[in-house]
């Protein structure tokens, strides 16, 4: 079955990970805020040895690799270290993903925090779970008692359009819910809204590696994704907004378009 054999992969991987959260590390700068490490890499490169052994047909897109096209007949999105900030910082939450699409749909999905133990994973049709228990959205209806996460742009830094779209969407939004939590790794903000812990999760400047897992494990667990507009997520769309599909629409009301 080839989840298992995703599973198995990302758990494996979860072994140089772990490895190197408590190591001293070497880190470099990809821009003013997006930082790497040499167990980024070499955890990557352990993934796709596994994934080119055992899923041949597929186009690999990693994110410290990868150059050019997301879009592919079969392609599957890694993401060897999701929260690589956290990682570098002592934080124990981030996580191994890997997303697995065909023809622009989601099939099966793994996400795994090797520090924390937490294994999330789906298959299109049968469900989400983490470790063996079947996962499902909150049903919370009320936005200003629901906890939303959210997640901040590298092109903070620049204090660009994108900064701006952040400021104002707190704002915005504030006032009207619960709180918010900063995790810190798309994937798990992902998974939490899959495991009912958070109720919606939005955030700008998302790339395939950060969602793609993620995507197919909250659908499983009968959540809702679209752009800021309200319209099927995409790829090339600069915003992501994610639900329990109760709040959805009032969700939306408060994040500003762009």
């Amino acid at each position: 079955m080839k989840i298992e054999t995703l599973k198995q992969i990302a758990l494996d991987a979860g072994t140089i990970v772990k490895e190197g959260f408590y190591s001293s590390k070497e880190v470099a700068h990809k821009g003013t805020v997006d930082l790497v490490t040499e167990y980024d890499v070499k955890t990557e490169k352990f993934i796709l040895e596994q994934l080119q052994s055992h899923f041949p047909e597929y186009v690999l897109i990693a994110e410290e690799s990868h150059k050019g096209s997301y879009y592919y007949d079969k392609a599957i999105y890694i993401d060897p270290i999701d929260g690589t900030t956290n990682f570098i910082h002592g934080i124990p939450h981030l996580a191994i993903s890997i997303g697995v699409w065909e023809h622009g749909v989601p099939t099966m999905g793994v996400v795994y925090n090797p520090i924390l133990e937490e294994l999330f994973w789906a298959t299109r049709g049968e469900g989400a779970y983490r470790d063996g228990v079947r996962l499902h959205v909150s049903d919370q209806e009320n936005l200003q008692t629901s906890l939303i996460a959210t997640g901040f742009p590298y092109a903070k830094a620049d204090a660009g359009v994108e900064f701006r779209w952040v400021v104002e969407c707190i704002t915005n939004i504030l006032p009207h819910i619960l709180d918010i939590r900063r995790i810190g790794a798309a994937s798990l903000d992902l998974c939490y809204l899959a495991q009912g812990k958070v109720d919606g999760f939005y955030e700008i400047d998302l790339k395939p590696w950060d969602v793609a897992a993620g995507i197919v494990i909250l659908l499983e667990a009968g959540g809702e994704i679209s752009n800021v507009k309200g319209e099927s997520f995409d790829f090339e769309d600069k915003s992501f907004v994610a639900s329990n599909t109760k709040i959805h629409k009032a969700l939306l009301k408060r994040l500003v378009e762009i």
